[in-house]
């Protein structure tokens, strides 16, 4: 849950400073970004270049780079974190923290926080002990502040029994599971009141009653984003194609087979729809004639004349309102780019999913997927993973829009 978090990390005078360039490399080890403010006395103890090595940013210490002049906005820092974290913290900085005292950058860029605060103390046991630190880890604590124990999690009132930083193990932990819930939290009714029009799966054109024209999507995808959906609040419609799948009663699901029959339902729910995401691999093209009974083998050839399918992307975008969303799918072995955009423009879609045959176990029949999502001012490439993640990632999007 720490991907694509930015992290401002606070560095005090303390013999625990060391630790942070572990912090450092695990934040950024699980996608964190890492922006490093460092206190005077913090940098007796650790050097502003390996800080920078590690975190891929210049640490910030004073309020003006000693270079060009150049002013460092703590109001910006705080403004651009997701989270900052102060480790280690000593008893001095807690003191300034709890009092208001902005005598450097760091507590600068603490009072003007607008993301959650978290602090990892270190210092000796007596210092620990002392009603005056209790006091001001109680106010930090009662102003919202996150503090983290050696070993066990978020300090509880009363003292724990050490005065050493936490592990960088148990401080990254403690971030992860906050952002873990929050997500969890934010996603379960991120999508509430909403309505979501869903196809999946494949179309079978028949040729005769024992044959058909069709393609080896599963399903799974499409099937995934509505479980998705479903999840965050949303009132699912799903139009199925042929699939051997099931999903939640709390979606509500339609079963059809060709594409004039997804056609039609798409568009008799599209009308009350917040958002469609066209995830069903439609046929193209369908024989110009369907034979009554099963077809003999007779001679060497067989020519079946085919045309095109009704366009259910084509014609929802042209009917598609200000205020709903179009998402498509391009599942392409080639020029994957260019054709998925061409599709974007073409269809009037809000952005699109691109996927490939070239990735290796991922499209048909597989439970993992690669995309790329494409909007019209944007490109965001995925690494492989399940299609329950892909799902999550997709929706993600599609919820910016809201």
């Amino acid at each position: 849950m720490l991907t694509g978090k930015k992290i401002v990390l606070g560095i005090t005078g303390s013999i625990a400073a060391y630790k942070a360039c572990l912090i450092i490399r695990e934040l950024v080890r699980k996608g964190a970004e890492v922006q490093v403010v460092i206190t005077p006395s913090g940098k007796e103890f650790i050097t502003p270049v390996t800080l920078a090595t590690l975190s891929q940013h210049p640490v910030i210490s004073d309020f003006f780079a000693q270079r060009d002049g150049t002013w460092h906005s703590h109001v910006a820092l705080g403004l651009w974190a997701d989270a900052m974290l102060i480790a280690p913290c000593t008893a001095s900085t807690l003191g300034k923290m709890a009092n208001g005292i902005a005598d450097n950058m760091l507590i600068t860029t603490y009072l003007s926080m607008k993301a959650p605060v978290f602090i990892a103390p270190a210092m000796d046991l007596d210092m620990l002990a002392h009603p005056v630190t209790q006091q001001n880890l109680e106010r930090l604590r009662s102003l919202g502040n996150r503090i983290i124990a050696p070993g066990n999690g978020f300090l509880a009132s009363g003292l724990e029994g050490k005065g050493r930083m936490a592990e960088p193990e148990t401080i990254v932990e403690s971030l992860n599971d906050f952002f873990s819930k929050t997500q969890q939290a934010t996603t379960s009714s991120s999508l509430a009141g909403k309505r979501i029009l869903i196809t999946a799966g494949p179309t079978y054109e028949k040729i005769d009653p024992v044959r058909f024209i069709g393609n080896y999507s599963s399903g799974k995808m499409g099937f995934a984003l509505a479980e998705e959906c479903a999840t965050r609040g949303a009132e699912v419609v799903l139009i199925a194609g042929p699939v051997h799948l099931s999903c939640s009663e709390k979606i509500q699901r339609i079963d059809v087979e060709s594409t004039k029959e997804m056609y039609d339902a798409t568009l008799s729910h599209f009308e009350k729809a917040d958002a469609a995401i066209l995830c069903a691999a439609v046929a193209d093209f369908k024989p110009v004639q369907t034979a009554a009974t099963k077809i003999k083998r007779e001679g060497n050839e067989w020519s079946i004349r085919l045309q095109p399918t009704l366009d259910i992307a084509a014609e929802l975008g042209k009917r598609k309102t200000k205020n709903q969303r179009l998402v498509g799918f391009a599942l392409e072995t080639n020029d994957e780019e260019a054709h998925a955009r061409h599709k974007l423009i073409s269809k009037h879609l809000d952005f699109i999913v691109l996927n490939s045959t070239r990735n290796a176990g991922t499209t048909f029949q597989s439970d993992d997927n690669q995309i790329t999502i494409i909007s019209p001012t944007d490109i965001k490439p995925f690494e492989k993973k399940p299609k329950t993640a892909v799902a999550r990632d997709i929706i993600d999007e599609l919820c910016k829009f809201f």
